[in-house]
């Protein structure tokens, strides 16, 4: 814990037990704060969430067993989208392992459930060994493509003791694009027709240098769920995270030049199988398997995406680009007119309220999405100004996720407004850490969009004629449950009272549930 100290670690999640209790003394003896969530599952969220918005790896700390079972949805939601974070879990003693002696928590191999979710997963037989584990995982957070890393420890080999101080070591770069790369990039870049950039999370860090790029290049820009706000809603190049749209996807499939810059181009941004892109791609990636998957790179950039960008425009310099500016805003204007047409009746009642959010919300207010349909709106009508102010799971799709990665947000950055936007089915994953909020005194409005179902595969179910079976679960009254827990909870009815809702909740110093009902009169006649 202190090693860990040491690297700049801050804060650990994890629920205490037989099997960790080596681990807190070691909290107790360090500066870390520990978090207590109500379930393992909520310790990967949360630690997920504190990773997104901080860039820096989230911990968690837990039991063998069923406390690495619980917590491998988070973790696994934490390696599709390329999250940072580090699972130090207790194992049973080295002389069981594998053998089934019936000893409490046990599994046959530990590593082996995390594996196929971490970038690595070792189990510790000497506290030797520790040092340079812990140094490793640090070295894929900042180095290579942060994804979780798992770090078992047998109770036996956990009480053993330790010699002489152990200091962080020295962590790799990311790699650096090569010149050759770079030109190839530049010459076809300015050759281009129609070229479309495609940003995803992976240029979290890249947010000058792309909208510089974009700029210089007079092209449109369509964000990931992840790369949300990177280039601003404001810049009159952006189409936001529209990929979702059949209109932007008809843009794109026009495009004879396509430049990705640190994202997968994943089913899960479009949720299409086969999204149309006809043109060259340009892909900057730190993560060369992205070069020869569903979509083959014919430009690879392998390199950090802030100096890949950089360099481009430097490259820039001395080469005329076709693209017409003129023509490009004209162009983007009329795919957000046909975007705006799109939309459903339920889906313009979610607009109604994302505008009305909007508009109470600074830039920098942070919003974390569960898996629910006023999210899938978001996605695109979602007006995002900085990167790293959206967040939205859509690869792993976790249900629950919104209320404790927004926990982990808030005990990461206090200063900012962070909001949940919850649908009534995926709350119920996760209420139970209504009560991690109230106990941390965590200012977070939680918005329940309530329609009474997971209605999403209610609709999947009409459309292909199955009947609804399973789909229409009971709800529980939300705003009892609120008091249940010790916090505001009101159902608004109007557009000033859902103002009023949130002024109310921003200041109060605990969580707040606001119920919007779909449908409700003042959703359909704004």
């Amino acid at each position: 814990m202190q090693l860990l100290e040491a690297y700049g670690v801050t804060t650990v999640f994890g629920i205490p037990g037989e099997h960790t209790l080596e681990l807190y003394r070691g909290i107790e003896k360090s500066n870390l704060r520990a978090v207590t969530p109500r379930n393992e599952q909520g310790a990967s969220f949360m630690a997920d969430g504190y990773a997104r918005v901080s860039g820096q790896p989230g911990v968690c700390t837990l039991i063998t067993g069923p406390g690495v079972t619980n917590a491998a949805t988070g973790i696994g939601q934490a390696y599709a989208d390329s999250i940072p974070m580090l699972v130090i879990s207790s194992a049973n003693d080295s002389p069981s392992l594998g053998r089934g002696w019936g000893r409490l928590h046990e599994t046959t191999d530990l590593c082996a459930i995390t594996r196929p979710i971490t970038a690595f997963s070792e189990m510790v037989l000497d506290p030797l060994e520790l040092p340079g584990l812990i140094a490793r995982a640090f070295d894929v957070f900042r180095s290579q493509r942060p994804r979780p890393v798992h770090i078992a420890i047998p109770l036996d080999v956990m009480e053993m003791p330790v010699t002489g101080d152990w200091q962080p070591q020295a962590s790799g770069r990311l790699p650096m694009p090569a010149l050759y790369e770079i030109n190839a990039a530049a010459d076809l870049l300015a050759r281009a027709k129609r070229t479309v950039m495609i940003i995803g999370g992976g240029a979290q860090l890249a947010s000058a240098a792309a909208t510089a790029l974009a700029e210089r290049l007079n092209v449109g820009v369509i964000a990931s769920n992840a790369g949300k706000g990177i280039v601003s809603d404001r810049n009159s190049l952006s189409l936001g995270g529209g990929i979702i749209n059949p209109a932007v996807q008809q843009y794109l499939s026009t495009a004879d030049v396509v430049l990705a810059i640190g994202t997968e181009l994943a089913e899960a941004d479009s949720f299409i199988y086969d999204l149309q892109i006809n043109g060259k791609i340009i892909r900057i990636d730190i993560d060369p398997a992205r070069f020869t998957d569903a979509f083959p790179a014919s430009v690879p950039v392998l390199g950090d995406a802030r100096v890949a960008c950089t360099q481009l425009l430097t490259a820039l310099d001395g080469r005329a680009v076709k693209t017409a500016q003129r023509a490009t805003l004209s162009e983007l204007e009329a795919v957000r007119v046909k975007q705006s047409l799109g939309y459903s009746d339920v889906e313009n009642q979610h607009i109604t309220l994302l505008d009305a959010l909007r508009n109470l919300l600074p830039d920098d207010a942070i919003l974390f999405g569960d898996i629910a349909q006023l999210v899938y709106t978001g996605t695109a009508a979602m007006q995002t100004f900085l990167p790293r102010t959206w967040f939205y799971p859509a690869g792993f799709g976790s249900l629950g996720c919104a209320l404790p990665g927004a926990i982990g947000s808030k005990l990461a950055l206090p200063e900012r407004a962070t909001i949940a936007l919850v649908g009534d089915g995926g709350f119920m994953f996760t209420v139970n850490e209504l009560a991690t909020a109230v106990e941390e005194r965590l200012s977070i409005p939680i918005i329940i969009w309530h329609n009474h179902s997971y209605k999403m595969i209610r609709d999947g179910m009409l459309k292909r004629g199955i009947p609804e079976i399973g789909v229409n679960p009971r709800a529980p009254d939300f705003i009892k449950l609120a008091q249940a827990f010790a916090c505001p909870g009101i159902a608004v009815e109007s557009l000033d009272g859902f103002e009023q809702a949130m002024t109310a909740a921003l200041d109060y110093a605990g969580p707040s549930l606001i119920v919007v009902a779909e449908n409700d009169a003042w959703l359909t006649t704004a």
